[in-house]
């Protein structure tokens, strides 16, 4: 039996995402700088190009693994929850760094695409890409955008943040962790959230905080913004 034929089964996608999970997490713990996430994903590319998959047939089973993304964004409440009094008398700078990397974020990938003589297509599938995966795929796809690119855009954002962000940020002299939180949280999402949940849990909570309100901020300034790249 080949592997284009037992991949029609929703089995297939679950089980190589699993199993492709559970060996770049073992990868990791060597590296460490590497995350699990871009481990896998490599891996399932090859695998599906190897065999000839076809993505709609990973997808039968993959998309019920992507089903979880919601619940396991609303569990990163916890470290919020459990942290908020520690910066509850700090919400006018946190809001204020949240909003302008937020516009920082929308406006330099909006001037990139528009200095490269992109269309307005491409433009508004870059903007949000740094915010957490379901909000920016209902913003682009609601913008006229391609969802589809732009969900590879916003993983790759969160990955490349998760790997580098703190490193960077501390390179440049932001050590505390008011600052590496809204950054991360602000730019790197969901995924670089995960990682300083990991390291500390105020890191993480704060973070968790910027994520929340940078899609909603930027939910609201896309538009706009759009407008005046692309009037």
């Amino acid at each position: 039996m080949s592997l284009s034929s037992i991949a029609q089964s929703p089995i297939f996608g679950i089980s190589l995402t699993v199993l492709a999970y559970v060996f770049s997490f073992g990868i990791n713990r060597f590296i460490q700088w590497i995350h699990p996430l871009f481990i896998c994903s490599g891996l399932i590319i090859v695998v599906l190009l190897a065999g000839g998959v076809s993505y709609s047939d990973y997808h039968a089973g993959g998309s019920l693994i992507e089903f979880f993304l919601g619940p396991a964004t609303v569990a990163l409440g916890v470290p919020l929850y459990k942290n908020a009094q520690k910066f509850k008398d700090k919400m006018a700078p946190l809001l204020a760094g949240i909003f302008a990397g937020s516009v920082m974020g929308i406006a330099s990938s909006s001037a990139l695409v528009w200095l490269l003589g992109g269309s307005r297509e491409i433009m508004v599938t870059m903007m949000p890409k740094s915010v957490t995966t379901p909000i920016s795929v209902e913003i682009i796809r609601n913008m006229g955008g391609i969802p589809e690119l732009g969900s590879v855009l916003t993983v790759l954002t969160g990955l490349l943040g998760s790997m580098i962000g703190p490193e960077v940020l501390r390179l440049f002299g932001m050590r505390d962790d008011f600052s590496v939180g809204i950054a991360m949280g602000t730019s790197s999402h969901g995924i670089g959230t995960g990682r300083l949940i990991r390291e500390s849990d105020l890191l993480g909570s704060i973070s968790v905080f910027s994520m929340c309100m940078a899609g909603m901020i930027t939910s609201v300034l896309v538009i706009p913004i759009s407008w005046f790249v692309y009037p």
